[in-house]
C-alpha cells in the first residue's frame, strides 16, 4: 500500500517534502516504518505539516544528498499493515490477478489500481487494450486474492 510520495529535499539537514497518500496519519509519527521500492526501510524521526504536504525527517538521512536519494514512492512496511475487513484488499494483492467474467471466461489481467474520487478503478488489460473497471460491488462481484482472481460482471460496452 502506498503511503506517500517523496519529492525534493528541504534544506540541508535531510528533511524531504512528502505528499501523503495513506489515510492513516499515524504513518508519519516518529518510529513509523516505511518501505522504499528498493526494499529498504525508512524510519520516521520527525514530521510536520507544510501546506498540503509534510516535511519529514527520516533516521539516518542527515544531509541533502542523502535526502535526494529518498525520492519516489513510500510504502507501508509489511509488518505495519492493518487488518482488513472481508471486502477490503491491498492494492499489491490485486495487481497481476486474472480477471474473469461470472461464467469463468478469462478477460484479462489487473495491471494497476487507479485511485478515483468516487471509487478506485482496476486498470485491466483485455484484448482491446487497457480498460478501467470501477471497483463497485455491482461490477466486481468477487475477489479471491489468494487464488489471484477477480470476477466481474461488466455492463455492456465496458470492455470494448
Amino acid at each position: 500500500m502506498t503511503a506517500g510520495l517523496v519529492g525534493k529535499p528541504h534544506g540541508l539537514a535531510g528533511e524531504v517534502y512528502v505528499t501523503p497518500i495513506s489515510d492513516d496519519p499515524s504513518r508519519w509519527q516518529p518510529g513509523s516504518e516505511l518501505a522504499r521500492e528498493t526494499g529498504d526501510e525508512l524510519v520516521v524521526e520527525a514530521s510536520r505539516p507544510h501546506g498540503r504536504r509534510l516535511l519529514v525527517k527520516f533516521e539516518g538521512i542527515d544531509s541533502r544528498p542523502d535526502a535526494e536519494r529518498c525520492r519516489g514512492p513510500l510504502y507501508v512496511a509489511p509488518k505495519q499493515l492493518r487488518a482488513l475487513d472481508h471486502d477490503e484488499f491491498w492494492e499489491h494483492d490485486l495487481i497481476g490477478c486474472e480477471v474473469v467474467d461470472v461464467s469463468g471466461t478469462h478477460l484479462g489481467q489487473v495491471d494497476r489500481v487507479v485511485p478515483g474520487a468516487a471509487q478506485d478503478l482496476l486498470a485491466v488489460t483485455v484484448a482491446a487494450g487497457e480498460r478501467l473497471v470501477p471497483v463497485v460491488k455491482e461490477i466486481v462481484v468477487e475477489v479471491d486474492a489468494a487464488a489471484g482472481r477477480v470476477t466481474i460482471d461488466p455492463p455492456a460496452g465496458l470492455l470494448e
